[in-house]
C-alpha cells in the first residue's frame, strides 16, 4: 500500500485546461442530446428521467462526483491498484459473455434495474493504467526478453473477449495503444507492416485474393532482382513474400466467419460493393445528408429537420456528430474539432514534461484512446470508414462511456498534480 501524505503537500495544482475541455465537451453533449429528443410542440421538460437527456444529467452529476473523488485521493493509489483494476473489469468482461444483454447485436451490457453498464468501456481505462504500471516496473535481463509479448498480452486477451462479446468496434480500440509502443521505442517498421496490412485487406475485400496476390509477386520479384547478391536479404523476402500471401487468403475467412452480417454490410457499403439506401445504407446516407444541410453556420439549435424527424437513427449515441454537423455546421463542427484536438495535446504535452515514467506511459495510452474514437467516430458519420459502433467521448448518450472517460481523464488530471 503506498504511503499517504496529506493532500496539501502533494498539490501542485489541477492542470485547468484539461477541465474546461471536459466541461465544454460535456455541456456540448448534453445540449446536442436534448436536441435529437425535441419535440417542436413544447412538451419536452428538463427533468422527464423517461428521456436519454434527463438520464443524461444523472451520468453527468455521478461523473463530475467521481471526478471530484479522483483528484482528493492520493495519486499513489492509482498506481498501486492497477492491476486490481484490470482484473476486476476483466472478469466483468468475462461474465458479461455468459450473463450479459445483448443490445444492436453485441452482447456486452449488464443490465441492472433500467440502467445499463458496459465493462469495456472500464477495460479500456484498466488496460492503459496496468500498460503504464507494467512498463514503468524494473525488469530483469532475462524478463525483459520477453517483455514485448507480455505488453501484448495485457491487450490481446480484453480484444479476444470483446470479439467473443461480438463487439469488433471495441476490440478495434485497444490496437491505439500502438501510439504508446511507439513513443516507448517500437520500431517504424511495425507501423509500416500495419499500413500495407490494411491496404493488403482493402484490396482483397474489394477486389479478391489475385489482385493482392499479384502485387505481392510483383513487389518480391523487385526485391529479389535488387538483393539476388545479398542471401540474408533473400530468406527474408522469401519469408516476408509467404507471410503476404498466407495474411491475405486470412482476410477474406476472417470477414467472412469473423464478422456479423451486419458489420460485413457495413464495409460492403464503404467499398462500393452493395447499395442498401434503405437499408445497410440508411443510416450512413442520412447522417451525411444532415451534416451537409448545416452549410456553414448550421440551421440553427433545435431547428435541425433531419434530427427532429428521426431520421438518422442511433442519434444520441453514434451518430450524435451529425446532429451537430447540421444545427452548427461547418463552423460548429470545427469547435468540436479543436476542443478534441487540444485535449488530446494537451495530454501529450504534460506527459513529455513528467519525469515519472508512469504518466507518461499512462498519459500516452489514453491520448491513443481518445484519438482513435474521435477519428473513427466521426470517420464513420461522415462515410470515410465502416459503421462500428464506438462513441464520441464525452459528447455520445451513455453512462458507461462518460464514466470510463472521466475516470480516464481525471485519473491523468490527478497524476500530474505530482
Amino acid at each position: 500500500m503506498p504511503k499517504l501524505e496529506p493532500y496539501n503537500k502533494l498539490s501542485k495544482g489541477f492542470d485547468v485546461r484539461l477541465i474546461c475541455y471536459y466541461l465544454a465537451l460535456v455541456v456540448i453533449g448534453w445540449i446536442t442530446i436534448y436536441s435529437t429528443c425535441y419535440i417542436p410542440d413544447g412538451s419536452t421538460p428538463i427533468f422527464d428521467f423517461s428521456q436519454p437527456y434527463s438520464k443524461q444529467m444523472l451520468w453527468i452529476g455521478t461523473s463530475i462526483l467521481l471526478a471530484t473523488v479522483i483528484l482528493l485521493i492520493d495519486s499513489g493509489i492509482i498506481q498501486h491498484y492497477a492491476y486490481f483494476f484490470y482484473l476486476f473489469c476483466l472478469l466483468l468482461m468475462i461474465l458479461v459473455i455468459f450473463i450479459g444483454a445483448e443490445i444492436n447485436g453485441a452482447k456486452s451490457w449488464i443490465k441492472i434495474g433500467g440502467f445499463s453498464i458496459q465493462p469495456t468501456e472500464f477495460m479500456k481505462v484498466a488496460t492503459a493504467l496496468a500498460l503504464a504500471k507494467f512498463m514503468q516496473e524494473g525488469k530483469t535481463a532475462n524478463q525483459r526478453r520477453y517483455v514485448w509479448v507480455a505488453q501484448f498480452a495485457l491487450i490481446f486477451i480484453p480484444v479476444v473477449v470483446a470479439l467473443l462479446q461480438h463487439d469488433a468496434g471495441s476490440a478495434l480500440v485497444f490496437f491505439s495503444f500502438i501510439i504508446l509502443f511507439y513513443r516507448e521505442g517500437l520500431s517504424a517498421e511495425f507501423l509500416i507492416l500495419g499500413i500495407i496490412a490494411a491496404i493488403l485487406a482493402f484490396i482483397t475485400l474489394k477486389f479478391n485474393e489475385t489482385y493482392s496476390i499479384a502485387i505481392i509477386t510483383a513487389v518480391f520479384i523487385a526485391f529479389m532482382i535488387a538483393n539476388r547478391t545479398q542471401k540474408k536479404k533473400y530468406r527474408r523476402n522469401v519469408i516476408v513474400y509467404l507471410a503476404s500471401i498466407a495474411f491475405v487468403f486470412s482476410v477474406n475467412f476472417l470477414y467472412e466467419h469473423g464478422l456479423e452480417a451486419h458489420q460485413k454490410q457495413r464495409i460492403d457499403t464503404i467499398l462500393g460493393k452493395t447499395s442498401d439506401p434503405l437499408g445497410a445504407d440508411f443510416n450512413l446516407n442520412q447522417s451525411k445528408i444532415a451534416i451537409g444541410s448545416g452549410g456553414l453556420f448550421g440551421k440553427g439549435y433545435l431547428k435541425g429537420t433531419q434530427t427532429k424527424l428521426n431520421f438518422v437513427p442511433e442519434q444520441s449515441t453514434d451518430f450524435i456528430f451529425c446532429a451537430i454537423g447540421e444545427e452548427w455546421g461547418f463552423f460548429g463542427t470545427l469547435v468540436v474539432f479543436g476542443l478534441f484536438g487540444a485535449l488530446i495535446f494537451r495530454i501529450l504535452k504534460l506527459s513529455e514534461k513528467q519525469r515519472n515514467p508512469f504518466v507518461r506511459y499512462y498519459g500516452y495510452g489514453i491520448a491513443g484512446i481518445f484519438a482513435f474514437h474521435f477519428f473513427i467516430n466521426i470517420g464513420m458519420t461522415t462515410g470515410l470508414l465502416p459503421i462500428i459502433g464506438i462513441p464520441l467521448p464525452f459528447i455520445s448518450y451513455g453512462g458507461s462511456s462518460l464514466w470510463a472517460f472521466t475516470i480516464m481523464l481525471f485519473c491523468f488530471i490527478k497524476l500530474n498534480d505530482n
